[in-house]
């Protein structure tokens, strides 16, 4: 399953994102969000769980729990809606 982490401080590495998920079972990725040109977070990621209930648990357990200082959204993830080519 994949989670959506959002609300997460600009501090917090893929690495933090592992050891916070890696509690509740075993991981196949876990990902910040970072933008291409500054390399700067942009405040959510992704991780990837293969056993459903574990990631369930996971989200269950982590939505509106504190992270640095703030209040982590954690949900599964949804597909992104499709969006018209960007115009330069």
């Amino acid at each position: 399953m994949r989670i959506y982490v959002g609300n997460l401080p600009y501090s917090v590495t893929d690495d933090d994102l592992r050891n916070l998920f890696s509690e509740y079972g075993a991981l196949s990725s876990a990902e910040v969000i970072k933008d291409k040109f500054s390399g700067q977070s942009k405040g959510f990621g992704f991780v990837d769980m293969p056993n459903q209930s574990e990631a369930e648990n996971a989200i269950k357990e982590l939505h509106d729990s504190p992270l640095q200082g703030r209040k982590m959204t954690v949900n599964e993830a949804r597909p992104r809606a499709d969006r018209p080519p960007r115009r330069f």
